[in-house]
């Protein structure tokens, strides 16, 4: 199994950060740019990669209660994933997102998953400025 997780502070309130991040609509603005997602009858979702040109049928929860998103696939639990937003300070946030995967032939090279993770919270971090956060 391989796991992957990486951070990162922004300057929104953390309700503000969390409700940019779970838009459905939105996701494709900070995702890896080489996935889609695609509603279906949440909480199933179809995601679209680029690079291997196919769609893999996947599970997408939000729980706004706790801050907290999470993801995997629906037919051969190979991978999974959450994010979750914790307040610090007056009015920022801390956005942790972690990626497992439980078959290592499907799993990135390490520093690919956390150059891709660092990028989807800088574009992250981009939406919640430029909507308002």
């Amino acid at each position: 199994m391989s796991e992957y997780q990486r951070s990162r502070t922004i300057a929104a309130p953390p309700e503000v950060a969390f409700d940019r991040a779970s838009d459905l609509d939105s996701l494709d603005e900070w995702l890896p740019r080489d996935l889609h997602v695609q509603a279906e009858d949440p909480p199933a979702v179809t995601v679209h990669e680029d690079a291997a040109g196919q769609d893999f049928r996947a599970l997408l929860r939000t729980e706004r209660d706790q801050l907290r998103m999470e993801w995997g696939t629906r037919d051969d639990g190979s991978y999974a994933g959450w994010l979750q937003v914790a307040g610090i300070g007056d009015a920022g946030s801390e956005v942790t997102i972690h990626l497992s995967f439980f078959n290592e032939e499907h799993a990135p090279p390490g520093d690919a998953a956390d150059r891709a993770l660092d990028d989807s919270l800088e574009r992250l971090a981009g939406l919640v400025d430029r909507q308002g956060g």
